[in-house]
């Protein structure tokens, strides 16, 4: 053990994900059994720069594992980017004694929570909260299970209508930096084409796709497209597409935020238990600086660098299976 922690902050910033209170209640009920008291931040930075700061015991986090969202609610904050900003948040931490923090988020808040360690010398570990699953260092990130189940369910009932009325339906699921979401939806929806950051395909291949769908008789089809992909949303492919090959009736869906929210799956109430225990036996170990993830199923710490610098790869398997089995 390395030097005792007596009282840790919590806070969720930036986008909410699916999972995120199953995080927070990991985290209060495994700091409770160590006898370490727990204080919640509210709306993350901002709150943290505004002292809103209340302490949680065990009976607050009841009842909250299966709801989406973050109880602690969120908010982005320009003024935790300035010295000023950061001197605040630290002095209410100060205020309260608080000894390490637990930080529930993606790229931004682990950028914020960087710097803030750096500067104060104050113990940090992060749990990657972002349906994206975009972060080096684990395998999934809180709330993306959720968010692709929601995806692929909206697909699924999007090719009930495509099959009806023999339609080519463009679904655009999130994803600007990252295509996780796309990919893993475009396979378990069963999707003709799927246009992701990742890979270079552009329309005119997309196209041929399509054709050899026709050719054997397949007179619907969806495309899954991240919105982050370099062709463009949903909307301006079909124009594309409908002006090299004006064969179907084409339709487009935006699902937009319902990935964000709703009820966590269960794989994402687990990974958020893991993660939100981990963080504390991290932290009482003297961890700090990190994120802690799941890799191969264990436990694994990476440095917030790596976390947010890292590039984190596909197999490429998923590609392979991608390309062969939506032919």
């Amino acid at each position: 053990m390395n030097k005792k922690i007596n009282r840790i902050a919590v806070f969720t910033s930036g986008g909410d994900a699916p999972g995120m209170n199953a995080a927070i209640r990991a985290v209060v009920r495994t700091a409770t059994y160590y006898d370490i008291q727990v204080f919640g931040v509210e709306r993350g930075y901002d709150g943290m720069i505004k002292g809103d700061i209340k302490r949680l015991e065990s009976r607050h986090v009841g009842n909250i594992i299966h709801r989406g969202g973050t109880m602690l609610r969120t908010a982005r904050s320009e003024e935790f980017k300035t010295i000023e900003g950061r001197k605040k948040a630290y002095d209410h931490l100060k205020h309260f004694e608080i000894d390490a923090c637990v930080a529930i988020g993606g790229n931004g808040t682990f950028t914020g929570a960087k710097l803030f360690s750096q500067e104060y010398d104050i113990p940090i570990l992060g749990i990657p909260g972002t349906i994206d699953n975009d972060l080096y260092g684990t395998d999934f990130t809180i709330g993306f299970d959720t968010a692709i189940n929601t995806a692929m369910e909206a697909a699924d009932r999007i090719r009930d209508t495509a099959d009806s009325h023999d339609r080519l339906f463009f679904i655009e699921v999130m994803g600007r930096a990252s295509g996780y979401i796309g990919l893993f939806t475009g396979i378990g929806a069963g999707a003709g084409g799927i246009l992701i950051p990742e890979d270079d395909m552009d329309v005119e291949q997309l196209v041929e796709k399509l054709k050899k769908g026709v050719k054997r008789k397949k007179l619907f089809s969806l495309v899954v497209i991240s919105e982050g992909n370099m062709n463009g949303g949903a909307y301006e492919i079909a124009e594309k597409v409908k002006e090299i090959y004006n064969f179907f009736d084409t339709k487009v869906t935006v699902i937009g935020h319902l990935q964000r929210g709703g009820s966590p799956s269960c794989a994402d109430r687990v990974l958020a238990s893991r993660l939100g225990y981990g963080a504390v036996i991290g932290l009482m170990n003297g961890e700090s600086n990190k994120m802690v993830g799941i890799i191969d199923n264990e436990l694994a710490f990476t440095t917030f660098d790596d976390a947010i610098n890292k590039t984190k790869t596909f197999s490429k398997d998923l590609f392979a299976v991608a390309s062969i089995l939506g032919l």
